[in-house]
């Protein structure tokens, strides 16, 4: 005769830390502070958030309608004793299918079970014969997490709504924009170009609409509507005087202030010192620039960069930067200070593809203050298609950082300079 093999029985219901500290959680309920009626209401909104399917939401309600009204005062036990199979009965599916899904709910923290040795489910009533506890499936913990649960529940609502009217408002400003595109009168072919280019890589970042942020969509309106006022060539609205923020002010002449953007602010140097307007010494030189102004160093060979380190260079104001990279106010883009500046990043990065890893190391080779005006010069050559590759481009200017040989206040001058000359003509 062949040897039997005899199949164990499994222990039962699996473990885990989270269930154990869930039991915990669950002894810890005030049982009578909520009714029955709000906890069906509760379990048929949890599916808005993610938490539990319609079928887990049709079980739970079963659950909690299982036990009577007078079982969630306060002198109450509400533990249900039904069986896999009348549950499953009850809801139409399968004995399987409620095992799964009663597991489901356990891990989701809106019940908690306790098995008993020969897996039934029983209550353990005191002489009186009121239940005092039980082998069953336990509601107490969704009396505990009740609060969380509805503001969970009322925040993802909230949400959702903001994120519908930011889509319809969305929508209906893509449909003005491309239609301002077709009725654009007196406007160069180079300028309408630029602005479908700019509308195209909106509407790319965007994406479907339904699936993004309503904080996305609101910037992407707000960008829009721009256009759409460049196309109708409106006049440009009055902005608001910007607010000092992070200004260090170390000098004061004649009861005027002066804004510090040397990266030695804690050394006095007039070298290193000079106004937030100020100009370069040769800044008729550098209003000449050639396309050599341009980093056009970045084509060496990566051979000559293994050269020493030098002392970094001073960086130029702010007012410099936004004067030479008109693309962060065509973006949305309004800096007024480098902190804003450097906020600005990871999204001007996203819209020209540049990657996480090229816009680490520019940080770790220049400095965040440096690499925030390397990746606004690398995202206004990119908005002029000058710059195919963005992500190849900033990495070259990181290695030319690198070895000491990168000239951002060349390239920051010699944009201000093109600008200044297209806007003339």
């Amino acid at each position: 005769m062949g040897h039997t093999h005899m199949h164990q029985r499994t222990i039962g219901r699996r473990i885990t830390p989270t269930r154990v500290q869930y039991r915990r959680l669950a002894q810890s309920a005030e049982i009578g502070t909520v009714t029955r009626v709000q906890l069906v209401m509760l379990a048929q909104s949890l599916t808005c958030t993610g938490l539990i399917n319609g079928t887990e939401s049709h079980l739970l309600v079963a659950l909690i309608n299982t036990v009577p009204a007078d079982g969630f005062d306060k002198s109450g036990r509400p533990i249900v004793f039904k069986s896999n199979r009348q549950l499953a009965f009850e809801i139409g599916r399968s004995v399987g299918r409620a095992s799964r899904m009663l597991s489901s709910l356990f891990d989701a923290g809106l019940i908690t079970m306790q098995d008993s040795g020969n897996y039934k489910r029983y209550p353990i009533r005191n002489r009186d014969g009121a239940i005092m506890d039980g082998c069953g499936i336990d509601l107490r913990i969704l009396i505990v997490r009740y609060a969380e649960l509805d503001q969970l529940v009322r925040q993802v609502r909230a949400e959702k709504k903001a994120a519908d009217a930011a889509s319809r408002r969305y929508r209906g400003a893509l449909r003005s924009a491309r239609h301002a595109l077709t009725t654009a009168v007196n406007l160069s072919e180079n300028v309408l170009r630029r602005i479908t280019a700019r509308i195209d890589r909106v509407t790319i970042f965007v994406g479907v609409a339904a699936r993004a942020t309503s904080r996305t969509l609101r910037r992407a309106t707000g960008l829009l509507e721009w256009f759409v006022e460049r196309l109708m060539q409106l006049t440009r609205r009055a902005e608001k005087a910007p607010e000092a923020e992070n200004m260090t002010c170390p000098y004061v002449e004649n009861d005027m202030h002066k804004q510090n953007t040397s990266p030695y602010p804690f050394e006095d140097g007039n070298e290193e010192r000079r106004s937030a307007n100020a100009e370069p010494l040769d800044s008729l030189r550098a209003g000449s620039a050639s396309k050599g102004a341009f980093e056009e160093s970045l084509r060496h060979r990566r051979s000559e960069i293994n050269q020493p380190r030098r002392l970094p260079q001073p960086m130029v104001a702010l007012q410099d930067v936004i004067r030479a990279v008109p693309a962060l106010k065509a973006y949305g883009f309004a800096p007024n200070s480098w902190a804003d500046l450097a906020r600005h990043v990871p999204l001007m990065c996203r819209f020209a593809g540049i990657s996480d890893d090229a816009r680490r190391r520019a940080v770790e080779q220049m400095g965040e203050q440096q690499a925030a005006v390397a990746i606004a010069v690398t995202f206004e050559k990119y908005d002029r298609q000058e710059v195919s590759s963005p992500g190849g481009y900033l990495r070259a200017m990181t290695d030319r950082a690198t070895a000491g040989e990168l000239h951002l206040a060349r390239s920051i001058f010699g944009l201000a300079a093109r600008n200044s000359m297209e806007i003339k003509h």
